[in-house]
């Protein structure tokens, strides 16, 4: 991870700064959302191109924590993010929307710096990275159908479209990328993946630059979301957090493996969501909003974590 990415936190803010400062121009917050697309391709592009699609095979090694990974993080919390939402954005429904969709993608690269920094089984979460990657991919669309349908916030044509310019295309394009980059060099294979990956975070940062400058006036507006999604994503900490620690428990997980569940079932900040977002919903910044906010308080929460599981393990409570 380079230093740009050690500081994603502050650069997300300051990207959120500058979209917010540029849309107080009239022609910048008139032309800005042409640009989020074309930055979210370029985003995804190198997301896709990156998969290390050999760890696949290592995570079917160990069925056991693969099985309960994947269970807790596609089938259990979606059913909790929809609950957590009733109970606390029933009348933010695109703010209700976003939650969901940011609870749904389980993170691809933070928690594996969480899962070290707690002392977890290090090699054991980094095979669920090309796994948690591509079932995001393969089921954002049905999550994003199943729970627009319910709320009645886009038309499925529209929807369809979106996801399918947003997905299909940087990962046809990543596919074609991997079979030219067969019959080329080594070196510039690593070259051209590293570039990619090295600018993901750059590429996100001008997709929210656009987003917050197109919608600047309106988001100005409506600060209070923070608040709002504060409460409910308090709750999915603490509840997945209590879950992992009872399933390793009675799955007689070492501490190592059990930390590892935690942070693969916690830490969310999924850039493809966001992107999906800002593709289908580009004039509901609501929802977008959502997906925002929840990774700057993540980070902290996740720190906290860390710490509690080292306590854990010191005082030989777990």
């Amino acid at each position: 991870m380079n230093n740009f990415e050690k500081y994603q936190t502050f650069f997300i803010l300051l990207a959120i700064a500058i979209g917010l400062l540029l849309g107080q121009f009239a022609f910048f917050e008139s032309h800005a959302e042409s640009f989020i697309l074309p930055f979210l391709l370029l985003l995804l592009y190198g997301i896709f191109l990156s998969i290390p699609l050999k760890g696949i095979k290592k995570a079917l090694k160990n069925r056991s924590f693969l099985t309960t990974s994947i269970i807790i993080n596609f089938i259990w919390t979606p059913f909790l993010a929809w609950v957590l939402g009733y109970l606390f954005l029933i009348n933010h429904p695109a703010i209700w929307l976003g939650f969901i969709l940011l609870l749904v993608t389980p993170c691809t690269d933070w928690y594996l710096i969480f899962t070290s920094t707690a002392k977890g089984n290090l090699a054991l979460s980094t095979t669920l990275l090309p796994v948690n990657l591509l079932l995001q991919v393969i089921l954002l669309p049905v999550y994003i159908y199943i729970f627009t349908h319910t709320m009645e916030t886009v038309k499925m044509p529209f929807l369809l479209e979106s996801v399918i310019t947003v997905l299909i295309v940087p990962l046809v394009f990543a596919g074609l990328t991997r079979f030219v980059m067969l019959r080329k060099p080594q070196k510039w294979q690593t070259k051209m993946v590293s570039f990619m990956i090295a600018n993901q975070l750059l590429f996100l940062c001008l997709a929210i630059i656009a987003m917050f400058a197109s919608q600047s006036s309106y988001l100005m507006e409506n600060g209070h979301a923070f608040f709002l999604i504060l409460l409910p994503f308090l709750s999915f900490y603490i509840i997945n957090f209590i879950i992992a620690l009872l399933i390793g428990h009675f799955l007689k997980y070492r501490y190592e493996d059990t930390a590892s569940l935690c942070m693969t079932i916690l830490a969310r900040n999924s850039p493809i969501a966001l992107a999906i977002v800002l593709a289908v919903f580009p004039n509901q910044p609501s929802i977008a909003l959502a997906l925002i906010i929840g990774p700057l308080l993540e980070l902290p929460i996740l720190a906290i974590i860390s710490q509690l599981l080292l306590h854990l393990k010191r005082t030989k409570i777990y």
